[in-house]
């Protein structure tokens, strides 16, 4: 089982986000880069821990979200590599989803690396939708880079539900 908790005082867990990103990502966000996200207005962070906890307070995940009017974005979400297939993912997305529905977002974005087929089918269980696609966006360890597909989910209570997603 998960448990996923809005987190108040996000700046506190800067180390802790730079750190699992850094286990799931090959050029992970910075302390910087978390802790500039985290300043912005309309910025929402949600943890993910397993229940019963590994060790406490460990968590498995996160997403960090942000919101401008009436339009939301996923601006990372990550699974510890240790901690996948478990639907920690799944429940993530769907308190994003929540989250944005209820400060009255009416679409919600992602990009997710073409390469990712596990995000992406996760995406699409959820009625996220391909709309576009950005070259070179993600940059890999190596120093080469893949693409971008632009995601984008309608945010309304006309929604059917999907393999568990709520409305």
């Amino acid at each position: 089982m998960t448990v996923v908790r809005h987190i108040h005082q996000p700046l506190a867990y800067v180390p802790v986000l730079a750190a699992l990103h850094a286990e799931a990502f090959a050029v992970p966000w910075s302390e910087h880069a978390f802790a500039s996200a985290l300043s912005g207005a309309g910025t929402c962070l949600l943890i993910a821990t397993a229940d019963p906890p590994a060790a406490p307070d460990q968590p498995v995940g996160f997403v960090l979200l942000r919101q401008i009017v009436d339009e939301a974005e996923i601006l990372t979400l990550m699974v510890r590599p240790s901690a996948r297939r478990q639907g920690h993912g799944t429940q993530l997305l769907k308190a994003a989803i929540g989250s944005a529905r209820e400060n009255a977002a009416r679409q919600l974005f992602l990009e997710v690396d073409i390469d990712n087929q596990a995000a992406r089918k996760l995406y699409q269980t959820a009625q996220f939708t391909a709309i576009g696609q950005r070259q070179g966006y993600f940059k890999t360890a190596s120093g080469t880079s893949s693409d971008a597909i632009i995601m984008r989910r309608i945010v309304d209570n006309n929604c059917p539900e999907v393999s568990g997603f709520h409305r």
